[in-house]
């Protein structure tokens, strides 16, 4: 396949003061990183950590000049592992992508070959991208619970900020998966999260007891929290016998102050859920997942699609949390 001298690329630099930078700038084949696997990128998810990266966050990314951008889908163009052939169509979440390994705000991208999944062929370019690692970490959240014994008959799964990118999915994916999901959120967003599948939206203080009583009467049957800290010590406390609430954020708080009394005297389970480093075995069969049965409609407005040259503004509103649903570079 013919490629290009040179392509398109966030680039965000370190300057003297130290202060950071980030423009749009042509970026040559010999600049990309090590990997087995080169791939065209034609979508690409905005993510947290992304608006991290492209203000200089030395606790994600820790050497500049780089480009952030931690999803993408696309196609290979160039491969030396005999599992990937040109124009596959493939997805990259996770894994370094972004943070410390040159991402996906860029035309193309070079990554190690078990970074790589293959697309599942029932899920399009645009889709996949719209789960993203978001969505990914939903799903991961749902196949640790499911593993852990819950299922739609314990009753509501309640998910925390569920407007935001791995809220909002969870809800669309809990939702398609049979559960009937409460949301909870600090926004008016009522309408949205009704078409994402919500049978109960809450205020963010349905889900912050501030009682101090080791337990409270249960309220649902298990939970995903993106929140952290009292939030997440209500979760426990207000969860059904043998339930599940899985944890992937601390968007208030990284702190925990519980009992063991949600664990001894209800059998409530902690799960952690961590996707960047996920096993690859784990991760096929989570995309194969999101490709058929929990390849959950979503609606018009769960993602804004924009070009490259529009993605400058979005990188700080992320970090603001004045984004809804998923932003998605079209490339």
């Amino acid at each position: 396949m013919n490629l290009p001298t040179s392509f398109k690329a966030i680039i965000v630099r370190e300057q003297e003061d130290g202060t950071f930078t980030r423009s749009i700038e042509q970026k040559s084949f010999d600049e990309l990183p090590q990997g087995e696997v080169t791939i065209k990128v034609l979508f690409a998810g905005l993510n947290y950590k992304d608006g991290l990266s492209a203000s200089g966050h030395k606790g994600i990314t820790r050497e500049y000049p780089h480009t952030p951008g931690i999803d993408a889908s696309g196609i290979v163009v160039k491969s030396a592992d005999n599992r990937f052939s040109v124009g596959d169509e493939v997805i990259v979440t996770s894994y370094d992508l972004g943070m410390n390994h040159d991402g996906a705000f860029a035309e193309y991208i070079r990554v190690p070959a078990d970074w790589v999944v293959k697309n599942p062929a029932s899920l399009s370019f645009e889709k996949s991208q719209q789960f993203g690692t978001a969505g990914f970490t939903a799903a991961l959240a749902l196949y640790k619970m499911e593993m852990c014994g819950q299922t739609p008959d314990l009753g509501k799964i309640v998910v925390t900020g569920a407007t935001g990118g791995v809220g909002s999915l969870a809800v669309a994916i809990l939702s398609h998966a049979g559960y009937e999901v409460i949301a909870s959120t600090g926004k008016n967003e009522t309408a949205y999260l009704t078409k994402l599948g919500a049978k109960q939206i809450e205020d963010r203080a349905f889900t912050n007891d501030d009682s101090k009583r080791p337990l409270i009467r249960p309220r649902w049957a298990g939970a995903i929290d993106t929140v952290g800290g009292n939030t997440l010590a209500t979760l426990l406390k207000g969860c059904g016998r043998n339930g599940n609430v899985a944890t992937c954020g601390l968007v208030a708080s990284p702190d925990l102050s519980t009992t063991v009394y949600p664990f001894i005297l209800n059998g409530v389970n902690l799960l952690g859920v961590e996707s960047a480093d996920c096993p690859m075995k784990i991760r096929a069969e989570l995309w194969r997942k999101l490709g058929n049965e929990w390849n959950a409609k979503l609606p018009e407005d769960s993602a804004t699609f924009i070009s490259l040259e529009e993605l400058d503004p979005y990188l700080d509103a992320i970090l603001a949390g004045k984004t809804k649903g998923r932003v998605i570079v079209r490339f």
